[in-house]
């Protein structure tokens, strides 16, 4: 198992939180190539561990797939080839399968995943696991189980290769504090409204604030920032945010993507989290968290991308006091 190939074929969040799986393999592996999808790329080109990244869209995963072609499988088949063993992460809602077949098509003599379905001859680790553990354990029980146990002296944290890009530039100096306003999808928003009553309320406990986001999200963060926060949406490739988050006493964040990036970091997170998907499995891992957000609401484990109940009330019902509180306690345990 000399040449080895990783798959995440996800979004940035998706890639980091496998982070720690990777870095196993790669402590096993004379080479490591990391193959994942363009949306998650750029969190691709920041974890420690693979010696090259290969990008493929897979269209039984990506939101917006590209139709199925023989050429476009033939890619993927003809990167695949010379590899050793194959381990396949997903998500407990994704199927390792088509990927498997592609495998075993460019001759892959090993290939190991977590699979309900039953997979044939298409896998020869099949691996359970239960439901609801942290994503970060979840993928590092299919790398130990595939024969790639983590080295003894690491931690199991995600993390992100080092040193850290300098962004004083953007945050200047002094403590504080990010609110990230934009999520993947609708169903995991705290309201536009409440993010700017947030940064209000935290600039009126005397925190300074940064307000970041996609080069898409420039409108939401220049609202959310007002007259109290700093606007740095659109100025942060993911690199850059990842310092200015590494630079933060605490962040404020929906589950999304830079939710993870803070915790790669060890920063810590108030995260604002909308239980369509479980917090145990998918919340800031391996370091200081607050959860907010009603954890029993009717949209629980719905696994929705749009608010399926009047109101979003698992949200809603979160104040900009509550994420005071919130920054409040993460700050005074962190400097304790």
């Amino acid at each position: 198992m000399t040449r080895v190939l990783a798959a995440r074929l996800d979004n940035d969040g998706d890639v980091l939180i496998t982070g720690p799986a990777i870095r196993a393999l790669a402590a096993g592996a004379r080479e490591l190539t990391l193959l994942c999808g363009p949306r998650g790329r750029q969190a691709a080109e920041l974890l420690p561990g693979p010696d090259r990244i290969a990008e493929w869209c897979a269209p039984w995963i990506d939101p917006d797939p590209l139709p199925v072609t023989a050429a476009s499988m033939a890619e993927v088949i003809t990167l695949a080839h010379g590899i050793d063993a194959a381990v396949i992460f997903t998500s407990y809602h994704q199927s390792p399968l088509p990927l498997a077949l592609l495998l075993r098509m460019a001759g892959v003599p090993f290939v190991a995943a977590i699979s309900e379905d039953y997979p044939g001859s298409l896998l020869d680790v099949r691996h359970r696991v239960p439901a609801g553990i942290p994503e970060p354990e979840r993928a590092l029980s299919l790398a130990a189980a595939a024969g790639f146990p983590p080295d003894p002296r690491d931690d199991g944290r995600l993390r992100i290769r080092e040193p850290l890009l300098d962004v004083s530039a953007l945050t200047g100096s002094g403590p504080y504090v990010v609110v990230h306003p934009g999520t993947s999808v609708t169903a995991r928003a705290w309201p536009p409204d409440r993010n700017a009553e947030a940064v209000q309320a935290l600039a009126a406990a005397g925190h300074r604030v940064a307000v970041t986001g996609a080069p898409a999200e420039k409108a939401l963060t220049s609202y959310v920032a007002g007259g109290d926060g700093t606007d740095l949406g659109g100025r942060t490739s993911l690199a850059e945010l990842a310092a200015v988050l590494a630079g933060a006493d605490a962040v404020v964040v929906g589950n999304t993507g830079p939710a993870h990036l803070a915790a790669a970091v060890g920063t810590p997170v108030v995260s604002l989290f909308a239980p369509t998907v479980p917090a145990s499995a998918w919340g800031p891992y391996g370091v200081p968290s607050v959860i907010l957000g009603d954890q029993s609401a009717p949209c629980a484990a719905s696994r929705a991308t749009t608010c399926p109940v009047p109101g979003h009330p698992c949200l809603t019902s979160v104040t900009a006091a509550d994420v005071v509180a919130a920054v409040g306690s993460l700050t005074t345990r962190s400097t304790a």
